[in-house]
């Protein structure tokens, strides 16, 4: 049955018919219509059903608050679910299906819930689920996570079709929100010479009073929003922009945005979608007003509504929401909605005002017009299954005594307005309680983002509490910064509303357990009152007890009413509760608009040597290390990856090997208190190092765990060169930078990632020196340039760096050079070397024969739990320092606890390779009832040179058990039994590197 009005729909283009599909079935709606719009004017009321209780669920807003109408939208490659029906542009041969339900939405075998809602109040699943442990594995756990979520992710295999892109820009003053506040705000800060941005997320501007009426500057709403638009769109220093939804307001004026340009347009060769990167001097969020649902027994049946969604979808898109309406509300605002029903030749059966004393003017204007008034009344419950058949009323000051019962097939309800305050709190900006309107509003004394205490985020019009049309206009023309000129309309003239949370006021524990606040999660009123009886005094862990507010729509509709349940429940004012935190993004947005460009062969990015080329034409096996693309070895022909590993090692060790260590990470600390800033990041003393000389050191987080170790050159007296991992190097700049901000922001250091500015090659083995002084430039002799020092100079006529250490414990020097030169300097190298059989070797050989010298790996020997002293590396602590970055947590008990597992070497008994990450089996069982252990493989390798496996291991008392023998877990076999060996497996006197 068609729900279009014959006349009307200021929005639709009626010559215009759009044919797409709800669950398999063709329908039609006309261009301008949403999928919500275009569903309620072919009669489907019913569109999923609730995430708990698979209720029958309608729509029940027209924006972005919507709760229940999530749709799966398109096929295939373009399927994306929870699709919001209410703010989803209708377009030619969408394809549409319901969610949350089996075998159909009709007829739904989840329902079920529905009759055991007694025995699943909130909270029900930490009280039962938990025991017997058998039964969560085998029972609870796999329902619970069959029944999870909401929606049907895409196919594994589909690959998305459109493209996405990020945009950035700057301007003076971002205005989010065009409706008339939006607009008055932009005119005003253009009027100032500012350049002005100006957003609206919807495809239309004007917001709620173009569709509720009234005048501005002695106009028609609509005719002034026009003209505005007009003038705004002539001015050089504006941009307007829809379809562009504020998103995040962060600190010192940043802002995301989020464009759906082709999503009612989709197959084109547009960008899909776009995120906006916005840095403003002033933010104007003119985010209007949502309206709140009444909490009664029934009211989230299919075809109860708020109020201002039903006019909505009557003059916006000409759609009968119901034939037969009746409106409940505590404000003068519903009764617009029974004019605008009543205007379309719609019927109201009756107005049910829950205030004694009634409205105001508009309520005169409904009487006029012989609509049934009745004051002090209230719903004591909704009729009807799946789609409202009546309401029982009562007094609103009752237990819920039915009086009469009025049949209908709508119900709009209105409980008031709530500011959308959201972006003004995302920037820190705090609220204050208005007790008169009921609602929290931005509190203009504890303003966000302060640039030299200016304020930098503003809130305007119905964001800022301004519910009239006249206060709301006067409002946003003060934000937008110009003096006189705003514009004018009628004042405000409404009856006071009354705060209703729960109709009747009373209400019986039977009404209440069907009185809903949350539709998506289907949490009630009743849920509310057991989370504070069971001691869930504050708002967020009421919030997780029940979920309340956790759906999509994150508690737009539920919030306030479930805050004022709590409240009550606790006997405590509204402000003192206080309420949960509003975080970004303001609605959802799609992960590929966040990732934008970067999909594909751009998600991560390559990052490429200067020797990149030269590896990849030379049998180079690659093996990522974070974004980097490093040879693991270099096979030859018939070569397996295991032999070439095993020939590098024996030529480096025997001769020449050749290391491109290019992606270390290098920084640039400098500044006069380099050196103070050094002595905090590292474990030992840096201040001493004197230029010339390197020093190896470790870097632990404030936690006190190891996260990063390298060798530091002192290049001069305020000057240090940093090398880190080649995985840390960016975390590791990230981190310096993050204390001197936010810390020692008076520190005169400067920082820099260097990275790749320098190639930087390891020349490794006995002949290392003798290559070196074939190229001739710089005297690499023990005397002149002796371990863990470095020199400048010129080497095969190439600027070069030169650094006597080892991570091999062979002769070795590490040669850093300009990028450009890199290359240049690696084939002379080769030519040199090619007389002692020079071999280039990759990460493998490298991390074995690291290994073989006893040297640790972080990533390896590390997990984010350990630290120094676990690895035997007191040495590297100084005992000097008053002070470092993690010294403190390292004095925490349990950090010097004897139990702690520490750094030991491990043989095989028949040399064989432990297995990664295998367990030291232990006596007895853990307190989980779990087979104990007592340490564990932290890397293992097969040695060429010494001919077997060989380990590290983290081991309980590990340094005092020298010798003793443990068992090592095998998956799929028999334990491995292993030695507690020195983790210096080879040359531990260091007579090789020191030659």
């Amino acid at each position: 049955m068609s729900h279009r009005l014959a006349t009307g729909g200021r929005l639709i283009d009626r010559s215009t018919s759009v044919r797409f599909t709800f669950n398999g079935t063709y329908l039609r709606g006309h261009a301008g219509d949403t999928l919500a719009s275009a569903l309620l004017a072919n009669g489907r009321t019913l569109v999923g059903r609730s995430f708990k209780y698979h209720r029958p669920r309608g729509i029940v807003a027209s924006g972005a608050e919507e709760p229940n109408a999530l749709l799966g939208l398109g096929k295939g490659d373009r399927f994306e679910p929870n699709q919001r029906a209410t703010t989803t542009e209708l377009f030619e041969d969408a394809s549409t299906t319901s969610q949350n339900h089996w075998p159909s939405l009709d007829f739904d075998v989840g329902a079920v819930n529905t009759a055991l809602s007694r025995f699943l109040p909130a909270g029900f699943y930490y009280k039962m689920f938990m025991h017997p442990r058998p039964l969560w594995k085998h029972v609870y756990e796999p329902f619970i996570r069959k029944s999870a979520g909401l929606g049907e992710a895409p196919a594994a295999e589909a690959r998305d079709p459109d493209s996405y892109e990020h945009f950035h820009i700057h301007t003076d003053v971002l205005v989010i929100g065009g409706g008339v506040a939006g607009l008055a705000a932009a005119k005003s800060a253009a009027a100032t010479g500012a350049q002005v941005l100006l957003i609206e997320q919807t495809p239309h501007w004007g917001g709620r009073a173009v569709v509720d009426g009234g005048e501005i500057d002695g106009v028609p709403a609509e005719t002034w929003v026009n003209a505005t638009l007009q003038t705004l769109e002539g001015m050089d220093n504006v941009r307007i922009r829809t379809r562009v939804m504020g998103s995040g307001v962060y600190d010192h004026g940043y802002a995301l945005a989020y464009e759906r340009i082709a999503d009612h347009a989709p197959g084109g060769e547009a960008p899909r979608h776009r995120l906006w990167r916005i840095r403003a001097q002033k933010i104007v969020t003119a985010t209007g007003a949502i309206e709140r649902p009444l909490s009664f027994a029934g009211n989230d049946l299919p075809g109860v509504m708020l109020a201002a969604a039903v006019r909505d979808y009557v003059v916006n898109y000409a759609v009968a929401p119901g034939k037969r309406t009746v409106v409940v509300t505590n404000n003068d605002d519903a009764y617009r909605t029974a004019l605008a029903l009543h205007d379309a030749g719609l019927e109201v059966p009756a107005i049910l005002d829950a205030r004694a004393e009634g409205g105001g003017t508009l309520a005169e204007a409904a009487r006029s017009r012989g609509i049934r008034i009745l004051t002090g009344r209230g719903i004591a419950k909704v009729k009807g299954r799946k789609h409202v058949t009546g309401v029982a009323i009562c007094a609103q000051a009752g237990e819920g005594t039915v009086l009469d019962t009025i049949p209908c097939d709508a119900v709009a309800m209105s409980g008031g307005w709530s500011p959308v305050v959201h972006l003004w709190s995302h920037a820190g900006g705090k609220l204050t309680w208005n007790a008169e309107e009921a609602f929290f509003q931005p509190d203009p004394k504890r303003a966000p983002n302060t640039h030299d205490a200016s304020p930098v985020v503003f809130a305007a019009g119905a964001a800022n509490g301004q519910l009239g049309l006249a206060e709301a206009l006067s409002d946003a023309w003060s934000a937008g910064g110009a003096g006189e000129g705003a514009p004018t309309a009628a004042p405000r003239d409404e009856a006071p509303m009354r705060p209703v949370w729960v109709m009747p006021e009373n209400a019986k524990p039977a009404l209440r357990r069907k009185a809903w606040l949350d539709f998506q999660n289907d949490v009630k009123v009743s849920d509310v009152m057991l989370a504070a009886q069971e001691g869930y005094e504050s708002v967020e862990h009421t919030k997780r007890y029940t979920t309340l507010g956790m759906a999509t729509d994150q508690g737009k509709l539920s919030n306030i009413n479930g805050l004022a349940i709590l409240s009550q429940s606790l006997g405590e004012d509204i402000p003192a509760v206080g309420t949960t935190t509003f975080r970004p993004p303001y609605t959802p947005i799609s992960l590929a608009a966040i990732a934008g460009e970067a999909r594909g062969a751009l998600f991560q990015p390559i990052r490429k040597t200067p020797l990149h080329d030269w590896h990849e034409a030379n049998g180079a096996q690659w093996e990522p290390v974070g974004h980097w693309r490093r040879p693991y070895c270099f096979t030859r022909p018939g070569e397996s990856k295991h032999d070439a590993v095993i020939r590098e090692i024996d030529q480096t060790r025997s001769s020449l090997g050749l290391l491109d260590a290019s992606t270390l990470g290098k920084i640039l600390v400098k500044g006069p208190d380099a050196g103070r800033f050094m002595d905090m990041l590292y474990t030992n003393m840096m201040s001493s190092l004197k230029p010339g000389f390197c020093r190896y050191g470790l870097m632990c987080s404030e936690n006190g765990f190891l996260m990063d170790d390298g060798v530091v050159a002192r290049i001069d007296d305020q000057t240090f060169l940093v090398h880190t991992t080649t995985g840390g190097a960016d975390s590791i700049h990230a981190h310096m930078e993050d204390w001197l901000q936010t810390e020692w922001w008076d520190w005169q250091v400067w920082t820099a990632n260097v990275t790749e500015q320098y190639a930087q090659i390891a020349v490794v083995g006995p002949n290392s020196r003798k290559v070196l002084e074939k190229l001739g430039g710089i005297d690499v002799s023990k005397e002149a340039l002796p371990f863990m020092r470095w020199t400048d100079g010129t080497l095969a006529d190439i600027p070069a760096r030169v650094f006597r250490i080892s991570f091999s414990g062979e002769l070795s020097y590490e040669i850093a050079v300009p990028a450009n030169r890199g290359r240049a300097l690696w084939d002379k190298l080769l030519e040199a070397g090619e007389e002692f059989g020079v071999t280039p070797y990759g990460t493998e050989a490298l991390h074995v024969m690291r290994a073989e010298k006893g040297f640790i790996m972080i990533g390896d020997e590390t997990d984010g739990t350990v630290i120094p002293q676990d690895l035997g590396l007191d040495w590297a602590i100084s005992k000097k320092k008053e002070d470092y970055i993690g010294k403190r947590a390292q004095a925490r008990s349990f950090m010097a606890s004897p139990d702690r597992w520490k750094l030991v070497g491990l043989e095989t008994l028949d040399g064989s390779v432990l297995p990664e990450g295998s367990y030291a089996i232990g006596e007895g069982r853990n307190a989980n009832g779990q087979r104990a252990t007592e340490g564990r493989v932290t890397s293992t390798y097969y040695s060429p040179t010494l001919k077997r496996g060989i380990a590290f291991g983290l081991v309980h008392n590990g340094p005092d058990r020298m010798g003793q023998e443990v068992a090592f877990n095998r998956i799929g076999g028999e334990p491995v039994r292993a030695r507690i060996v020195s983790t210096m497996f080879f040359d531990p006197e260091g007579e090789k590197q020191n030659v």
